[in-house]
């Protein structure tokens, strides 16, 4: 992501020595294991060098600050319902694949106008053709098949969301399932048995429907509560992050 924006990529090293420092300084705001609270990092970089023009700066500045977020889910996780948005949230060969502000800055007014409709959130198609599921403003997408096939659209101005390639790893090394990552077309939507919002505070966030226009498309595993398949990765996943499961090789980092 800072490559594509033009800015020093920050070392590897330098960023886990900052993890290790922000969370020993904040191991008192660390929530207690088993209250499903957690101790949320959010590294950033900006630019602070003195330029006013549209070109790169040349001086940034890297911070990583901490915070303890409650758990996502209080009263167990309720299906949300969605809207296929009227509005585009990223352009083809645009910046829609990398992390930047520009991303999410664009994505509020969309998600006001969802909310304002009753929505919970929006699902933005392709900005090229709007026949293909992209993402929301800030989740991906996971789609199960009626034979269990995990499906994950596939487009170059989707965000790699890491909560996602760890649920496509889980589910294909871990729990022997099938994968697939491909384009999605939304005319497929009614064919699928579950479908799923994946991102870092909540894991996986089970749909319910998705309405454009004045269709309506209901996902029968997902009307009450999380799909069996959904439910399955969620469950490893968060069993990985407690410590209940046994973590792929470098999943995992000791902070003493």
């Amino acid at each position: 992501s800072a490559a594509y924006l033009e800015m020093p990529s920050f070392p590897k090293e330098r960023f886990l020595e900052a993890v290790d420092a922000v969370v020993a300084a904040n191991r008192d705001y660390v929530p207690p294991y088993g209250s499903d609270a957690s101790l949320y990092l959010r590294p950033f970089l900006f630019a602070s060098g003195e330029v006013i023009g549209v070109k790169p700066a040349d001086a940034y500045q890297f911070r990583l600050f901490a915070t303890p977020v409650g758990p996502y889910f209080k009263d167990g996780a309720k299906p949300v319902r969605l809207c296929v948005s009227a509005f585009d949230r990223a352009a083809p060969h645009g910046t829609g694949h990398i992390k930047a502000g520009l991303n999410y800055a664009m994505s509020l007014h969309a998600y006001m106008a969802a909310h304002a409709a009753g929505y919970d959130e929006n699902m933005f198609l392709d900005a090229a053709t709007r026949t293909y599921v992209e993402e929301t403003g800030g989740a991906n997408f996971l789609f199960v098949t009626k034979n269990g096939t995990v499906v994950t659209p596939k487009s170059g101005s989707i965000l790699p969301s890491i909560t996602r390639r760890s649920l496509v790893y889980i589910a294909e090394h871990i729990l022997g399932m099938k994968v697939e990552e491909r384009p999605v077309a939304f005319a497929e939507l009614s064919e699928f048995a579950e479908c799923g919002l994946c991102g870092t505070a909540a894991v996986i966030s089970p749909v319910g429907s998705v309405t454009h226009g004045t269709k309506v498309i209901s996902f029968p595993s997902g009307m009450e509560h999380m799909g069996p398949v959904l439910q399955k990765l969620y469950d490893t996943l968060r069993g990985i992050q407690l410590g209940t499961v046994e973590a792929p090789e470098g999943w995992i980092r000791r902070i003493c």
